[in-house]
């Protein structure tokens, strides 16, 4: 298996993408390409003592100040450009990146391609929750959606939560104001009849309306939503966790009795900030690309980029592409000929 890396994406390129790449190939058994600028690139391959990794040089680099919606286009000779033009051709597995998530996202529609009948790809994050996790898909590629959109992220999404997540019959729900079918506007009410339909079929695991409150509860495995109302729970899902550690730690460093406290559920305390690190999962799927492409998160450190390779690796293994393109007349409301 061959990992596509770009090297200079990402907050810390092209170091820790490097140092990343160098511990995925030793732990993980993969090949690693870096595409980036060559001579920086193995200047850090030298650091990390490591000269058996493949560079793919690549002259420009796409920047968050770039417009997203044409960055790979016009800047074809940069890191992200050129992996996922290798990854369209055949000459890798996968890509990760911790670029710009837009320009990524509209460089795989346009030069990696959309599984066919996929009306758009979506943006499928794990967020800590029960034993498994709980995906949030969309959280933000997709601001105004149809409900043939929502259908197929919630097929996208249960059949990445049994591949990868582990959950053998994954509950899907649909995020809400409310529980009752009646809930929500005219477009949810139609997305919940054709959930519904799809539950009573026996394709997907419906467990009807979710409210946000439910999402953490253990009760729901996938979230299916708008990219905009995703976006707004991902992002206050970041904050409120950032808030609770924080104020956490300083309940365990008010008094000498608290720090004693704290000395004996160290280890504890570790595991539970552990399953919080977004370092730990990597970053984000691309579901409905039609090859594996993984969004690593922007500050990704060497942790993070280890995970995402980690995840584009299973991401391969898992046949999920292969469920999609099985399944696509169930997730289809328009003639082939429409998409």
């Amino acid at each position: 298996m061959k990992i596509i890396l770009d090297a200079m994406g990402g907050d810390n390129a092209p170091e820790s993408v490097v140092k990343g790449a160098v511990r995925a190939k030793k732990e993980l058994g993969v090949d690693i390409v870096l595409v980036g600028l060559e001579e920086k690139v193995k200047e850090c391959l030298k650091a990390e003592g490591c000269g058996d990794i493949e560079v793919v040089n690549a002259t420009e680099i796409i920047t968050m100040n770039d417009d997203p919606s044409t960055a790979t286009r016009r800047k074809k000779d940069s890191s992200m450009a050129v992996a996922l033009k290798m990854l369209s051709n055949g000459e890798g597995d996968a890509v990760v990146s911790a670029g710009s998530t837009g320009a990524l996202l509209t460089g795989a529609t346009l030069t990696v391609k959309r599984i066919k009948g996929i009306r758009r790809a979506a943006m499928a994050p794990v967020l800590p929750a029960g034993e498994h996790g709980v995906m949030l898909i969309d959280c933000g590629a997709n601001v105004e959606c149809t409900e043939e959109y929502l259908l197929q992220f919630a097929y996208m999404g249960s059949f990445y939560a049994k591949k990868i997540m582990g959950c053998d019959n994954p509950r899907v729900g649909l995020l809400n104001v409310g529980t009752e079918p009646e809930k929500g506007g005219e477009m949810q009410h139609r997305v919940f009849e054709l959930l519904k339909e799809a539950g009573e079929k026996g394709r997907i695991n419906f467990i009807g309306n979710v409210e946000g409150t439910d999402v953490f509860s253990g009760r729901v495995d996938v979230v299916v939503t708008d990219g905009f109302t995703g976006n707004v729970l991902l992002k206050t899902t970041e904050g409120v966790i950032k808030y609770m550690m924080g104020a956490l730690k300083g309940v365990f460093y008010k008094s000498t009795k608290n720090k004693l406290a704290a000395a004996v559920l160290k280890n504890d305390l570790k595991e539970m900030k552990k399953s919080m690190d977004v370092n730990e999962v990597g970053g984000t799927a691309l579901v409905g690309i039609s090859k594996p492409v993984i969004k690593a998160h922007g500050s990704s450190d060497e942790r993070s980029i280890f995970a995402a390779i980690r995840q584009a690796v299973n991401f391969v293994n898992s046949g999920i592409i292969a469920d999609i393109t099985e399944n696509i007349d169930h997730m289809r409301l328009k003639s082939e000929e429409t998409l």
